[in-house]
C-alpha cells in the first residue's frame, strides 16, 4: 500500500530538509511502527533539490522539500508499505521536530 501526504511548514526549506535527513533526529519524528521494523537507511537523492529516501525491510519513503511563501517550506511525502495514515502522522511529527529545533536554537 502506498500513500501520499503534503504539508506546509513555517521554517526555511533547508532547515526542514536537514532535520529530516539527520539520522540522530529520526527517532523524534518517525512513528514507532516504522522504527520497530528494523534498520532504516536514509539516502539523500538530490541535496540541491532537497529530495531524500528512506528504506527499511518492510517500508520505504521519499520526501521532497520545496520553498514556499514567506520563507516557509512545502513538504511532500510518498510512503510505501505501512498503514496509509502514517504519512500524515510523519509530516506532523516532522513539523513539530522542526519547530522545536527552531525555538531551541
Amino acid at each position: 500500500m502506498a500513500s501520499h501526504a503534503e504539508r506546509g511548514m513555517s521554517a526555511p526549506p533547508e532547515v526542514v530538509f536537514n532535520t529530516a535527513t539527520d539520522p540522530d533526529r529520526s527517532s523524534a519524528w518517525l512513528p514507532e511502527e516504522l522504527r520497530r521494523s528494523g534498520d532504516c537507511q536514509v539516502e539523500v537523492v538530490d541535496a540541491e533539490d532537497m529530495r531524500a529516501r528512506w528504506s527499511a525491510a518492510d517500508w520505504s519513503a521519499e520526501i521532497d522539500v520545496e520553498p514556499a511563501d514567506a520563507g516557509g517550506a512545502r513538504v511532500r511525502l510518498d510512503l510505501a508499505g505501512p498503514d496509509h495514515a502514517l504519512a500524515d502522522e510523519i509530516l506532523a511529527n516532522l513539523d513539530r521536530e522542526v519547530a522545536d529545533n527552531l525555538t531551541a536554537g
